[in-house]
């Protein structure tokens, strides 16, 4: 079984989650290969949609948006599945990892009923994995592009990060027990910010990555905050496993060595309309002829100027996967040691 919710806006409602859970409990998918979780609960943004978006689009908005188009999915699927990428994203790669089955967007079954399924609830979500995030990403984004200073977005983190923390603790009261909790992205690396900064002082740019210094300090102070109240849940509920996913490191180190791990291009986006970087807020991939998309997709680290390639969705996957299994001291009761060995042949450590 394997459940996908993904949110826009990091203000996540209780209503919402019980909603997502009650439809997880009737959507009986298939039985996890390697008996560790019995399914993966997402909740997040487009960096972790597989079609959400898609389907509220034909629901609420009337606008296709452009994950719907090729060259979007290219790589893996050789077909848009609504997912930002040209192939699989973080959260596809751990469901492999955990043998289940890709997760569908929850809107496409949202309207399904579950009342004969309700009293296996609680035991649903204790053995089930919670990814909480990666989120803020857009509300920060939102407010970058409506010209607010540094200062007015730094007061965004704590109410963001407190989104973040309520809802696992509201989760922890529904009976989740194993969360992993990823952190932001290094922003000032990433091709839509870049261009919207585009003319910086030389000052403000990293000489060995390219990537916008102080972008990149307001990634890190959101995700130190992040730690900081993740720290605190984990005193208050000691049973609980809270893995933070360290998002931001594991692609710092891919921007300060590319070439050691197979990346020609770190800062421009391989599908996008020209420019220094490959990217326009008004014409975004998707919405354009398949040519406009680079030969090599597994070359560059962006895909379209605000989401990784499968390349990199791939590499964050295999550090993210050693972390459940070298934080989480109770996942051998949910896995077997032939289940974990097997596991760790398929995602072997990564050399990150």
């Amino acid at each position: 079984m394997a459940t996908c919710f993904s949110s826009s806006s990091s203000w996540l409602k209780l209503q919402f989650i019980i909603v997502v859970f009650l439809f997880a409990v009737i959507s009986s998918i298939s039985s996890p290969v390697n008996g560790c979780f019995t399914s993966i609960f997402s909740f997040g943004d487009s960096v972790s949609d597989t079609g959400n978006l898609i389907e509220i689009s034909n629901l609420e908005i009337g606008k296709i948006p452009h994950s719907a188009f090729p060259p979007n999915g290219r790589t893996f699927f050789h077909r848009p599945t609504g997912r930002f990428c040209d192939g699989r994203l973080v959260i596809d790669f751990l469901a492999e990892a955990l043998g289940l089955p890709f997760l569908p967007p929850y809107y496409r079954y949202k309207n399904a009923t579950s009342e004969k399924f309700e009293n296996d609830f609680k035991q649903l979500l204790r053995n089930s994995l919670i990814v909480m995030g990666e989120i803020g990403g857009n509300d920060y984004s939102h407010a970058f592009k409506q010209g607010k200073s540094i200062e007015d977005v730094r007061n965004f983190v704590p109410p963001v990060v407190d989104s973040i923390t309520s809802s696992i603790n509201e989760l922890i009261e529904l009976s989740a027990v194993t969360f992993l909790v990823p952190g932001n992205f290094p922003i000032g690396c990433s091709a839509s910010y870049l261009t919207l900064f585009q003319g910086s002082d030389k000052d403000q740019y990293d000489p060995l990555t390219g990537c916008l210094t102080w972008l990149n300090q307001f990634s890190q102070h959101h995700n130190q905050l992040l730690r900081k109240e993740l720290e605190k849940i984990r005193n208050l509920h000691p049973d609980i496993n809270i893995v933070y996913g360290d998002y931001y490191s594991t692609t710092m180190r891919i921007y300060n060595s590319p070439n050691k791990f197979g990346f020609k291009e770190t800062l421009k986006a391989c599908c996008g309309t020209g420019g220094v970087y490959n990217y326009n807020l008004s014409r975004a991939c998707g919405y354009l002829p398949a040519t406009q998309c680079c030969n090599d997709p597994s070359s560059y680290m962006s895909w379209d100027g605000i989401h990784y390639t499968e390349a990199v969705n791939r590499l964050i996957a295999n550090v993210v996967f050693e972390e459940l299994m070298n934080s989480i001291h109770s996942l051998n009761n949910l896995c077997p040691a032939l289940t974990i060995n097997k596991l760790r042949m398929i995602y072997p450590k990564s050399e990150m």
